[in-house]
């Protein structure tokens, strides 16, 4: 399961953005508050399958992800396979018991969010976890392979994100809600952040990321996007086909190497970045290296320091520098 972020809504496919360890922070602020409430944190079953528009995504789905992983189920009333696996999905909701959240779109209403899932066809099952999208699959599948899937979804939920689902109480009252996460005290700036991003305002966003990080230095999430914003920012303007063509016939140039290994990036091609920026690391000397080694490290703040190919990464550039 390969994680999108979801926080672009479309504009660029880059893998684990949202750090892991922000996610469990608020998963964990979630319970403590729950418990200082006097649990009142329990969900009753019924509230563990839910209908989902584009106006509620925000907060149903992408905010609900910090707590529980969410799994989407695409459909529409005239598929006869969705008639098959829809009720299946809801059963097995109720029999994981709090692991996780069923999230219902009707495609017909809301045909903007299966474009920003690339949904191809329908039923289509995707998961956000943490704010980020995982396809799960596609098609009325097998109960068994349904089943493996979700168990190894609740795995990665719990081991890399710290969401270990939501208590459920069968006696608790039909009208019953879950508490709600915590505000954080730089959410509606990241959220302004966000909002810059997805209508194109690279600079905006990055002087909102920069606002919050003059504050909070250590601000995970503040980080990354600051990473991902300014990437947009650089690559906004350039023509690709002469990028491209300069990076081709310049192999030693750094500068024409930085600016390809951008597009690369925003192109998701993750290794193809980073590959050739340790290869120009390795060809060059003086400043010209160290401006290819500090893209680089710039880029792996994009992608984020727990994906495996970051680490692969560093391995490389440690080999080629000493």
């Amino acid at each position: 399961m390969q994680p999108r972020n979801m926080s672009m809504s479309g504009v660029v496919d880059l893998a684990a953005v949202k750090a892991a360890q922000e996610a469990k922070a608020k998963a964990e602020q979630a319970r403590a508050e729950a418990a200082r409430n006097g649990g009142g944190g329990a969900v009753t079953p019924e509230s563990l399958v839910i209908d989902v528009d584009e106006a509620g995504f925000e907060r149903d789905v992408l905010q609900r992800s910090t707590e529980v992983p969410v799994v989407i189920d695409f459909w529409a009333e005239w598929c006869e396979p969705c008639k098959q696996l829809s009720p299946l999905l809801e059963r097995l909701t109720q029999e994981y018991n709090g692991r996780f959240l069923l999230a219902k779109i009707d495609v017909d209403a809301n045909q903007m969010l299966m474009q920003q899932f690339g949904v191809q066809g329908i039923p289509a099952v995707f998961a956000v976890v943490a704010g980020q999208a995982l396809p799960l699959f596609q098609g009325a599948a097998p109960e068994a392979q349904i089943r493996q899937t979700l168990d190894q979804l609740v795995q990665v939920a719990e081991e890399r994100f710290g969401l270990t689902g939501l208590a459920v109480d069968a006696d608790a009252p039909d009208d019953a809600q879950p508490a709600p996460v915590p505000a954080g005290p730089y959410d509606a700036a990241l959220a302004a952040a966000v909002q810059a991003l997805d209508a194109g305002d690279f600079s905006g966003a990055v002087q909102a990321y920069e606002n919050v990080l003059s504050e909070d230095p250590a601000n995970t999430e503040a980080k990354l996007g600051l990473a991902q914003a300014q990437l947009l920012r650089r690559v906004q303007d350039m023509d690709p086909a002469a990028v491209r063509k300069d990076a081709a016939e310049k192999p030693g140039d750094a500068r024409a190497q930085i600016a390809a290994a951008d597009l690369d990036l925003v192109g998701g091609h993750v290794e193809d970045a980073f590959g050739r920026l340790v290869e120009t690391v390795r060809r060059t000397a003086g400043e010209e290296r160290d401006a290819a080694r500090v893209r680089l490290l710039e880029l792996f703040e994009v992608v984020g320091a727990d994906d495996p190919r970051v680490t692969a990464a560093r391995t490389a550039l440690a080999r080629v520098l000493f």
